[in-house]
């Protein structure tokens, strides 16, 4: 399949019985300091939590009844992989995931309350894709790519099209970037709905990898990144992804691991929402002074609201004491 309009358009036709229209919201307070006016696509109060119920929905009813009958697996630190094991219950197939050990213990309880069978291994892309492959070869099932796969990315493109729906006079869209499949599904919407308007990747400095391949020209592997931004921690923009990311958005820039925890306490106080690292990404953005606010209206993609409660980024560590 090809990522356009008309495939973004059919996923939203295709996934509107398994997903929620989420609302976007504002903040006279975030706006003064900003000195533009910002709009959050709230994607946080998606089912499971996160965009990733787009995309998961889209791959998964796309497939045939024959393709689907052996189950679906992918590898995933979490959203995607609550957002496959819940697409999956819903279609009545079986969902292997692969998780990386020491994932959120959020992410993990999410997983299993929609049934996914877990695998855990090692932290790095190396073995998650090898367990995943393993498990494709051992059950025959399907495996849905977290982020470099059209399908998901078609999927995760919808969010574009309601935000532009419910704002259309966005200057800019800043979207977090790991993979590239939101990224390139947002990209598109927004060019083809609004050709003027600017799209903005926005990934941890910790985890650069997408900002490298974009001023390069290339795909750039970097090691698995440090980053709190857990959604985020990829090694390399997705093969399908990246040429879609160099023809349709404006720029790709970076955050710090500061700036994102300010970002993310900063939309829980003003907007009352809880949201993860990973979607606090844009809005350090703009605390940063990476993307410029004034006199503009930007539309934020806030992506998930899976934080783990008990290791916000801000609670002191266990035994430490107040300053004297």
């Amino acid at each position: 399949m090809s990522l356009d309009l008309a495939a973004i358009r059919d996923a939203h036709a295709r996934i509107q019985p398994f997903i929620k229209r989420t609302p976007v919201l504002t903040s006279e307070r975030l706006d003064a300091a900003a000195g533009g006016q910002l709009f959050f696509k709230c994607e946080n109060f998606q089912e499971a939590g996160a965009f990733k119920s787009r995309g998961a929905c889209n791959a998964v009813f796309s497939l045939t009844d024959a393709e689907a009958a052996t189950g679906v697996v992918t590898h995933s630190s979490g959203n995607h992989a609550a957002a496959l094991a819940r697409a999956a219950q819903l279609r009545g197939i079986t969902a292997h995931i692969v998780m990386p050990a020491g994932a959120a213990q959020s992410k993990v309880r999410n997983v299993g309350s929609y049934g996914g069978w877990i695998t855990f291994t090692e932290p790095n892309l190396t073995a998650r894709e090898e367990a995943c492959a393993r498990v494709a070869r051992q059950t025959g099932a399907t495996i849905v790519h977290p982020f470099d796969d059209l399908r998901v990315a078609a999927g995760q493109g919808t969010a574009t099209i309601e935000l532009l729906e419910d704002t259309p006079d966005l200057d800019v869209i800043l979207c977090p970037v790991g993979g590239g499949g939101l990224l390139s599904g947002t990209a598109v919407a927004a060019k083809a709905l609004k050709p003027g308007i600017k799209v903005i990747g926005v990934e941890p400095a910790l985890g650069d990898d997408v900002a490298q391949s974009f001023r390069a020209g290339k795909r750039i592997s970097i090691p698995t990144p440090a980053t709190i931004a857990d959604g985020l921690r990829t090694n390399c923009t997705g093969e399908k992804n990246f040429p879609i990311i160099r023809q349709y958005v404006d720029d790709v820039v970076t955050v710090t691991e500061e700036n994102i925890v300010t970002a993310m306490r900063a939309i829980w106080e003003a907007l009352h929402i809880v949201i993860e690292p990973s979607a606090a990404v844009p809005y350090a953005a703009i605390l940063e002074g990476k993307v410029s606010a004034k006199d503009q209206r930007i539309g934020l993609i806030v992506t998930g609201g899976n934080a783990d409660l008990d290791k916000l980024p801000w609670l002191k560590p266990e035994g430490s004491q107040p300053p004297m």
